[in-house]
């Protein structure tokens, strides 16, 4: 394209149908808010700039976005404008119009239509060339609350009519206007300028740039898609929901083309970013949040959910597992076993061949390759070396009530069932902690150390008996 393109997002909606006091365009899906989807999408065609039209909710909606990225790593140029109060679709452009050079082409979105496809976008631009007002539509079983594609008899567009204002025979017409359009933006400030709100709903309508266009002789243009999917909108839970499934469904279809092996695409959620290494294999139920990475032969098993997170190769995640690295993160060594119902917060870096079991929670602390936990235990705040054998029931008391505190464990270690480490303190290469000690003190290296009360055993000794109650 030799001509820049600088995008339009209508986000100004109050969406009272949602029936929430969160901004319709904040709904989340797939992770991540509607309005995002579109800003993200619009990153991908390249765009120059970016402009947010907000109202309802507009402080929310202003700090709940974020300014995509576009291909050359540099965060695009995202701006806000308001309409207040929301007078329509033509009034809401109206007010990003002064922020929108005349060298380029305006693209107008939707930010409750999020699953548009930058690919289709780009087809839409090339349509328009910079010289021309193109459309993108789609033909509906069901048109209804749609405006309507009227075409002249060389097959060109001659108008919308709104829904409201359509005729018997106009609201027959199946082909719909999706809400987006691409257009030379030195026409549309003169178009806008000549918007007026005689209409059944009293408003300023944007789809009026088509009879200024076709009035001053320029050729309508319609890229027509079939996938209802990429010009769908939210305005319900219902619809949300639905929406859910067909963007999960997206997912699931690329990761498989990809050669991940899906147990059942339909039961997969990824709300984030998953990339997966070759052979990768995903039991049903999981959950995908954050940014995580699957290694080559990594296999996941049912029920997991896994977020922020690198898992490399050869790793196997039993079922019910809990991963969630938040801001630190969370790694996972080659070849390791963990779960199932095993539990990774944020900080746990575990080395190669690192065995986690069942009901073990991991916490700010790194495990070297070989060391085992495998179950009933914790390990928080810990430095934990090879080889370490992490008996059950075993913990770390790494807060004191005001300040955490650290555990070392050196390599080679064997610590016993039902310990207490009580932090800070260092239990010295190839120790020994018997089972049932609780450590105040760190330890020598390869000494064996036992901190309990001496077992005493008293002969002949008889439980207390009930004794029955007296009778009136």
């Amino acid at each position: 394209m030799t001509f820049p393109v600088d995008v339009v997002v209508m986000a100004a909606g109050k969406g009272t149908r949602m029936k929430s006091l969160r901004p319709k365009v904040l709904h989340r899906l797939g992770g991540r808010a509607l309005a995002q989807h579109v800003l993200d999408t619009a990153a991908r065609v390249s765009a120059r700039s970016v402009v947010v039209i907000t109202g309802h909710g507009a402080d929310q909606v202003e700090a709940g976005l974020q300014a995509p990225v576009g291909a050359d790593g540099q965060a695009l140029d995202l701006r806000f404008v308001r309409q207040e109060p929301q007078l329509g679709t033509g009034h809401a452009v109206q007010q990003a119009v002064p922020l929108l050079p005349d060298d380029g082409v305006t693209l107008v979105l939707s930010g409750d239509v999020p699953l548009t496809r930058a690919e289709t976008l780009q087809a839409l631009i090339t349509q328009c060339g910079g010289e021309r007002l193109a459309l993108l539509t789609l033909d509906m079983p069901d048109p209804t609350g749609y405006g309507r594609i009227v075409r002249a008899e060389d097959g060109a567009v001659s108008a919308i009519i709104e829904h409201k204002d359509a005729s018997d025979e106009q609201r027959a017409i199946r082909e719909i206007y999706s809400g987006i359009m691409a257009v030379p933006t030195r026409l549309l400030r003169a178009w806008l300028a000549r918007l007026d709100n005689r209409n059944a709903q009293g408003e300023y309508y944007l789809t009026d740039v088509v009879r200024f266009a076709v009035a001053d002789g320029l050729r309508v243009e319609a890229c027509r898609i079939a996938d209802a999917v990429q010009v769908a909108g939210v305005n319900s839970p219902r619809q949300l929901a639905e929406l859910e499934r067909a963007y999960q469904r997206q997912v699931a279809d690329e990761l498989m083309d990809q050669g991940v092996r899906l147990a059942d695409p339909a039961r997969l959620d990824v709300r984030g970013t998953l990339i997966c290494g070759q052979d990768v294999e995903i039991d049903v139920g999981c959950v995908f949040e954050g940014r995580v990475e699957l290694g080559a032969g990594v296999r996941i098993g049912a029920h997991c959910v896994i977020a922020n997170a690198v898992i490399q190769a050869g790793a196997v995640i039993h079922p019910f597992t809990h991963i969630d690295g938040e801001k630190l993160g969370v790694g996972v060594g080659a070849g390791s076993l963990i779960g199932p119902f095993a539990r990774l917060r944020p900080g746990a870096r575990l080395g190669a061949e690192v065995h986690i079991g069942n009901f073990v929670e991991v916490k700010n602390s790194t495990l070297a390759d070989g060391a085992k936990a495998n179950h009933l235990a914790y390990l928080g705040d810990a430095t934990v070396g090879e080889r370490v054998n992490y008996g059950a029931g075993s913990i770390t008391a790494n807060y004191d009530g005001a300040n955490k505190h650290r555990t070392v464990i050196e390599a080679d270690v064997h610590v016993g069932s039902n310990c207490v480490l009580v932090a800070p303190v260092t239990i010295g290469a190839g120790g020994t902690v018997g089972a049932g000690s609780t450590i105040t003190k760190s330890t020598p290296p390869g000494s064996l150390s036992v901190a309990r009360g001496r077992q005493a055993s008293i002969a002949d000794w008889k439980r207390p008996t009930k004794v029955a109650p007296k009778k009136d």
